[in-house]
């Protein structure tokens, strides 16, 4: 038996999809449906109590480019995204952390995909860990993180 659910529950009966290609002959034909509730609400497995994903953004403060463009990019987003909860600047490592970073938080599925498109093209030199809150701290931070940019190892012993 799987570790995971299965994600198609709820559609045993379901029309099989059409195979059918859209005029771009690359993508398959999709028939209208009705709107998933993800673009108005987290999934159920987030922690209500707690905002929806936070977003630590990683630089290596001895590297001056990188802190400079780090600092710039910490008020840019103030200045940008003043409805997001932004954190503390640090120039250090803390908690599990293995570098500086500071964190910006999103509260809804809007908010975290305008802040995610732009954070991409404007991260620069900066790595960035993206993970929900779902109150299971470790595997948020492990197993349910997404890295944008390159993966830094996280002191996993601060997490449990």
């Amino acid at each position: 038996m799987s570790q995971w659910q299965s994600l198609l529950a709820g559609y045993e009966g379901a029309e099989p999809l059409p195979t059918t290609f859209n005029p771009d002959g690359k993508s398959l034909y999709n028939p209208p449906g009705p709107r998933s509730s993800a673009y108005d609400e987290f999934p159920k497995q987030f922690d209500p109590s707690k905002n929806g994903f936070d977003f630590h953004i990683y630089y290596m403060p001895a590297v001056a480019a990188q802190a400079q463009y780090a600092k710039e990019l910490y008020e840019r987003i103030r200045r940008e995204f003043p409805e997001l909860r932004i954190h503390k600047f640090w120039d250090k490592q803390h908690g599990p952390h293995p570098t500086a970073a500071f964190e910006v938080d999103t509260f809804n599925p809007h908010q975290t995909g305008a802040f995610f498109s732009w954070i991409v093209v404007h991260r620069g030199p900066c790595d960035i860990l993206v993970h929900p809150n779902t109150g299971d701290v470790l595997r948020d931070h492990t197993e349910l993180a997404t890295w944008i940019g390159r993966r830094w190892p996280l002191y996993e012993e601060c997490l449990v």
